[in-house]
């Protein structure tokens, strides 16, 4: 009975938008009615095999097809500003449908972890007056994401009435906050080569090429600068360029520096990961690129994935996994709290495997933190894993033994702090390169050589609008039921950023993520 009541009209009314107001040459039409809860369908039609073609095909069956865009055919920034563009055109002609369709907007992205992201790094860098909360359906392999808001970790059914209920959940879905996370990487490219700004296919897709500069680029130097000084020379403001000497000087330290750096940066809002597990992630994704043919459903792809984890030796760790790739040894973390000075985090010797944890899902769907009891709380000042609570849980693995036991009640990684904004400094060493993943997508990041220094930061960038359903397992500061001291938002202070540079402020995925035509889209899942 209730699958008749979804597959009628009216119901499916609720979610239509006119084609008038996606597409500025067709004709004006007059709406008997408006819709209650207008979505815009984003979909990777190359995730999960052939279940995104599939579901493709479903959607846009049962709404209009204009609002259901395949991510292989345009990409969503694009998509979104017509779209606003034109909503706010016809909201200056009077049209009151279009300012209740605005308000009342929705957005489903069908995909992995990596699509999802690629979704919430473009609305947030639109600066949308009013941008739509995200519901997220998994096509990917982890789905993380998905599953700590309630929308499941297996790939969804892709028959009318799967879609159907799956609307069914986004119109009854809540808004949930979600803390949004900025990551900024700076390394001095080859000394060969001009310094023009490049993307190496390496990279992650998540992280975006800002710029290369020359040393004696006024950029380069404003960088740097405010790089010294949000190290605790916050308020400094004597600071002095030497440009034929490659210097720069925020008294009363001087810090050389060399002839080009790229800038990259992008966001995350699942993890932040690096050692033995992006290590296995890399070799994953690394085969499924040579053979894409063996890589068509979930339970292969999970399949495969345990596989790696033996042969790269992620269960006998301390036999194959040299001591020179040991988190301590690689680099030297730093943290800060909400506000105050960096201060060293000490990593023990013995872990392999470092997780930055924005929401209570990782490893599809498991909970390395966990839930500190009391004294925990109390003696190391430890607090439930929120999703807006403007921290990330910094969580320490020892091997996979040691990922094993978090199936067990009430098990957990070796929590190592929770902090606001995480530094980690990579040196000359003995390892040459280290292996590092941001929701779901992982790469190989070459180290020092020399006497140079690699830096990867952390920061908190603002708040997200998501859809999470009633039971789902992300938990906000302001449920009643927190026992936890509601985060100030109004903490992040603008005064904290306003010396930065563009590169800060924005995560780059509307302004300079452009997938080249020859990578496949099925790799974002």
């Amino acid at each position: 009975m209730e699958s008749k009541v979804l597959d009628s009209e009216e119901f499916i009314k609720q979610f239509c938008i006119p084609s008038y107001m996606l597409q500025p040459e067709s004709e004006v039409e007059c709406l008997p009615c408006k819709p209650d809860c207008p979505v815009l369908v984003f979909i990777n039609s190359k995730s999960g095999g052939q279940l995104g073609g599939d579901l493709l095909v479903t959607y846009r069956s049962i709404l209009n097809a204009k609002q259901v865009i395949d991510l292989g055919e345009e990409a969503p920034d694009s998509v979104l500003r017509r779209v606003f563009l034109n909503l706010e055109n016809f909201k200056n002609n009077g049209d009151e449908n279009a300012s209740d369709l605005e308000k009342k907007l929705k957005i489903i992205v069908a995909g992995g972890d990596g699509t999802a992201g690629w979704l919430l790094g473009v609305v947030s860098d639109l600066k949308l007056s009013q941008p739509p909360p995200i519901a997220t359906v998994p096509l990917g392999t982890g789905n993380n994401l998905q599953f700590a808001f309630g929308w499941g970790k297996k790939n969804p059914g892709t028959d009318r009435n799967s879609v159907l209920s799956f609307l069914d959940q986004v119109h009854k879905a809540k808004e949930m906050k979600i803390d949004s996370w900025h990551i900024l990487m700076r390394m001095r490219p080859p000394k060969q080569g001009s310094c023009d700004p490049i993307a190496p296919l390496e990279l992650p897709h998540s992280l975006h090429a800002f710029h290369r500069v020359s040393s004696t680029d006024a950029l380069n130097v404003n960088i740097l600068a405010n790089l010294l000084k949000r190290d605790n020379y916050l308020h400094t403001t004597n600071v002095k360029n030497n440009y034929q000497n490659n210097q720069i000087t925020v008294r009363p330290h001087t810090v050389q520096f060399s002839q080009c750096y790229d800038t990259f940066r992008g966001g995350f809002w699942n993890y932040f990961s690096m050692g033995m597990d992006a290590q296995v992630s890399y070799a994953f994704h690394s085969e499924r690129e040579l053979h894409p043919e063996k890589f068509k459903s979930q339970r292969v792809n999970l399949t495969k994935y345990a596989k790696l984890k033996c042969s790269q030796g992620w269960f006998f760790a301390s036999l194959f996994h040299p001591s020179s790739r040991n988190i301590a040894q690689l680099c030297k973390v730093k943290i800060m709290k909400r506000s105050g000075d960096w201060q060293d985090l000490h990593i023990p010797h013995s872990i392999r495997s470092i997780v930055c944890l924005n929401l209570p899902s990782f490893s599809g769907g498991l909970n390395p933190w966990g839930t500190p009891n009391s004294n925990k709380r109390r003696d190391r000042d430890l607090t439930p894993p929120y999703v807006d609570d403007g921290l990330l849980e910094i969580v320490g693995f020892r091997d996979a033994w040691h990922g094993l036991v978090l199936h067990a009640p009430n098990a957990h990684g070796t929590r190592l702090a929770q902090a606001h904004r995480i530094r980690f400094e990579f040196h000359r060493g003995a390892a040459e390169h280290a292996f590092m993943r941001i929701d779901g997508e992982p790469w190989k990041q070459p180290l020092p050589v020399d006497d140079d220094t690699v830096v990867v930061e952390i920061s908190h960038l603002g708040q997200f609008k998501m859809l999470a359903t009633h039971n789902c397992r992300s938990k906000s500061v302001l449920d009643p039921s927190s026992t936890h001291d509601v985060y100030d938002r109004d903490s992040d202070s603008e005064d904290e950023y306003e010396f930065v540079g563009e590169e800060w402020k924005k995560f780059g995925a509307a302004d300079t993520f452009r997938i080249p035509e020859e990578v496949d889209i099925s790799y974002l899942s």
